[in-house]
C-alpha cells in the first residue's frame, strides 16, 4: 500500500510507472487500489504539474510554434520548420527531406512543377521517394549550363524529380549568367527559351532553394559569378541570390549590369507564381532569407529550427500577405 506517501509522491510514482515502465492504467490501479479513471486524471495532474514532459524526437518534427510565427509576420501561406542538423556535414537533410514530403503531400493539385537547382534541390530530388506522385512535368525555370569544371547537375536534378514522379522533364540548356547582355537577348530571342519559360510561369508550383552569398556558391563554383564579379556583388550590398538573381536585404536586385544578364524566371515572376516554395537551411541563408520573405518572394517556406528563429529575431518583417 501506498497510502502514506505524499500526493506529488503519488503522482510521481504513478508517471514512472506509465512512462518509464510501460505499464497500463489498469495495472497500476490495481497495484494502488485506483479506477483507471482515477489513475488516467493523476496521470494529467502529472503532466499539468511539470512533473511529466513530453517531447517529440523525430528529425522530422516540426517546430509548429516557429511555423505560426513566421506565418504571422511575413504572410506565407505556410511555413514548415524542422529541427536544425544533428552535424555540420548534415545541414540541409532534414529541411530537403521535409521539402520532398511537402511535394509528396501536396502531390494532388501539383501537376506541373518549375524548379531551379543547386546543392538543397539536389538533395531533395535524392530522397523523394519513387512514385511520390504520377505525371507530373518539371520545368527548368532558370539556366544550368556551367562555365567552369565543376557541373550544376540542373538537368540531373530536373530529370530526377520528374522520374521519381512518373513524369516528363522540360530542360533549359543554357547558362544561368552569360557574359554579354547581347547574348542574354539573342537566347531570349529563341523559341524553345520562351517556351520552357513560359511553362515555368504557369506551373501549379514553384520550388528554388534561397543561395547564400559567398565563394564556395554553387553559382561561383560554376562559373557563373567570377572573383571580380562576387567582389562586384558584395560592394553592391547582395546577400545572396533567388533563382541567380542577387537581391539586397529588402529583396532589391543588388547589381543591375549581372542581373541583365541571368537568364530565368525574373523576380516578378516569382512574386507572380502560383506558389512559390522557397527552401533554406543553415544561419548563413539567413540574410537571402530576410531579403526574400520582406519582398514577398516566396508564399511557402522551408526551412530549420535555427534558420527561422534567427529570421524572427532579426527580421522585420513586411506588409501585405498571401491568401
Amino acid at each position: 500500500m501506498l497510502t502514506d506517501k505524499s500526493h506529488t509522491d503519488l503522482l510521481i510514482y504513478v508517471a514512472q510507472c506509465y512512462y518509464e515502465q510501460g505499464r497500463t492504467q489498469e495495472d497500476i490501479g490495481s497495484e494502488l487500489h485506483l479506477t483507471r479513471w482515477k489513475v488516467g486524471r493523476l496521470l494529467d495532474e502529472a503532466r499539468g504539474a511539470g512533473l511529466v514532459e513530453i517531447r517529440i524526437v523525430h528529425p522530422q518534427a516540426r517546430r509548429t510554434h516557429l511555423e505560426v510565427a513566421m506565418r504571422s509576420r511575413y504572410g506565407l501561406r505556410e511555413c514548415v520548420v524542422v529541427p536544425g542538423p544533428d552535424a555540420p556535414d548534415t545541414e540541409g537533410r532534414h529541411v530537403a527531406t521535409a521539402a520532398a514530403n511537402y511535394l509528396k503531400a501536396n502531390s494532388s493539385w501539383i501537376t506541373t512543377l518549375g524548379v531551379s537547382w543547386g546543392n538543397t534541390l539536389q538533395h531533395i530530388a535524392a530522397v523523394l521517394p519513387p512514385g511520390w506522385t504520377s505525371g507530373i512535368e518539371v520545368i527548368q525555370a532558370n539556366g544550368g549550363v556551367s562555365r567552369s569544371v565543376h557541373p550544376t547537375r540542373a538537368a540531373n536534378i530536373v530529370t530526377s524529380i520528374a522520374h521519381s514522379g512518373h513524369g516528363r522533364a522540360t530542360l533549359l540548356p543554357v547558362p544561368a549568367i552569360v557574359e554579354r547582355i547581347e547574348t542574354r537577348n539573342a537566347l531570349y530571342a529563341e523559341g524553345f527559351v520562351e517556351d520552357v519559360l513560359s511553362r515555368a510561369r504557369k506551373a501549379d508550383a514553384l520550388l528554388f532553394s534561397l543561395g547564400a552569398l559567398g565563394p564556395t556558391s554553387v553559382l561561383v563554383e560554376s562559373g557563373a559569378i567570377t572573383p571580380a564579379e562576387l567582389g562586384l556583388l558584395e560592394s553592391a550590398g547582395a546577400c545572396g541570390d533567388v533563382l541567380a538573381h542577387y537581391i539586397t536585404s529588402d529583396g532589391e536586385i543588388a547589381y543591375d549590369d549581372i542581373d541583365k544578364r541571368t537568364v530565368g524566371l525574373s523576380l516578378d515572376d516569382v512574386r507572380n507564381a502560383n506558389c512559390a516554395i522557397a527552401v533554406a537551411a543553415g544561419r548563413r541563408k539567413v540574410p537571402v532569407v530576410n531579403g526574400a520573405l520582406a519582398s514577398g518572394l516566396c508564399s511557402v517556406l522551408i526551412t530549420d529550427e535555427p534558420t527561422a528563429q534567427a529570421v524572427l529575431d532579426h527580421g522585420t518583417g513586411r506588409a501585405g500577405a498571401f491568401s
